[in-house]
Formats: C-alpha cells, sequence, structure tokens
C-alpha cells in the first residue's frame, strides 16, 4: 500500500474534511495547506497528485493519535523518516485505543483469523525473533474492518480520492 492510499483510506472511514486533515496536521506540529491535502488524496493519474513521503504519513498518524486521543504536553514525538506497514498498523492501534481482542475482532469482521500470537509479532521489535512483517493484506483488511465498524453501510464502497 502506498502512503497516499493509506492516507485516503482513514480519511474515508473516518469521514475527515480536507479542514480537519489540515487540522490533524497541525496537531502534529506541521503545517499543510489545504491543496497539498487535495494532492496527496488525488489519483496518481489526476494532475494535482503528490506523492506522499513517509515522513509526512508519520507527521499526519502523529497527528492522528492526538486527534482521537488529545495531544499530550510537552514535546512531540519526532515523526519517523522511513515507515513501514508495523508502524502505520502501530500508531493507529495507538490511535484508535485498541487492545488485542479488539483488532482480532475487526479483523474477523473481514474473515481474516490471525492469533494472538501473530497478532503481537507484527508489533514487537524489528530486533526481535518473534517479530513479524505486516502484509499490504493485513493492513489493508485492518483498515477495511475499521471502515465496516464505524461506516456498515458502506460496506462494498472503496475510498474516493478529493
Amino acid at each position: 500500500m502506498t502512503n497516499n492510499d493509506i492516507l485516503r483510506r482513514v480519511r474515508y472511514t473516518f469521514d475527515l474534511k480536507d479542514g480537519t486533515m489540515v487540522d490533524i496536521f497541525a496537531l502534529a506540529d506541521y503545517v499543510v495547506t489545504a491543496e497539498q491535502v487535495v494532492g496527496w488524496l488525488s489519483k496518481e493519474e489526476d494532475s494535482e497528485f503528490l506523492k506522499m513521503t513517509d515522513r509526512e504519513l508519520a507527521v499526519f498518524l502523529n497527528g492522528f493519535i492526538n486527534f482521537k486521543r488529545g495531544k499530550r504536553d510537552g514535546q512531540q514525538p519526532e515523526p519517523e523518516s522511513r515507515l513501514n506497514n508495523n508502524k502505520v498498523f502501530q500508531k493507529l492501534r495507538i490511535a484508535l485505543n485498541l487492545k488485542a481482542e479488539d483488532i482480532l475482532g475487526i479483523l474477523k469482521l473481514v474473515d481474516l483469523d490471525l492469533s494472538q500470537h501473530e497478532l503481537s509479532a507484527f508489533f514487537r521489535n524489528p530486533e526481535s525473533s518473534n517479530y513479524r512483517e505486516c502484509k499490504d493484506q493485513v493492513l489493508r483488511n485492518f483498515l477495511l474492518g475499521v471502515q465496516l465498524q464505524l461506516r456498515p453501510g458502506d460496506a462494498g464502497s472503496e475510498p474516493i480520492a478529493g
């Protein structure tokens, strides 16, 4: 999954407007314009399309954590310059305040059965022997499961740009 695709899916799932997206970046002490947001949400074939960097997505996800859980006092976490699906999954888990049982329930909504052990492997330190790379399919299914939970009437819908 591309960073732009993840951003589109999060925006659609949580029904975030462009102004709210700008505000979410601001919650992570990062200034973006509405035009940048539109560019990131556009399809690749559109002339206004902007490719989102790992750092920009990390900033958005840090802001999303603040948006969903409240901004903590003091220094904000430094956004990662490199992201992978495991880090994205971890940030979404934190933002949504999900426990393992919650995530497993969300994945069951899209007929993806994981054990608690398999799930915890995604959130381990990459140096751990029990670490497991989170593939696109797992992250995509998690986002779809959250969408089904929050927007049950839109079950067959795909996120759209703009």
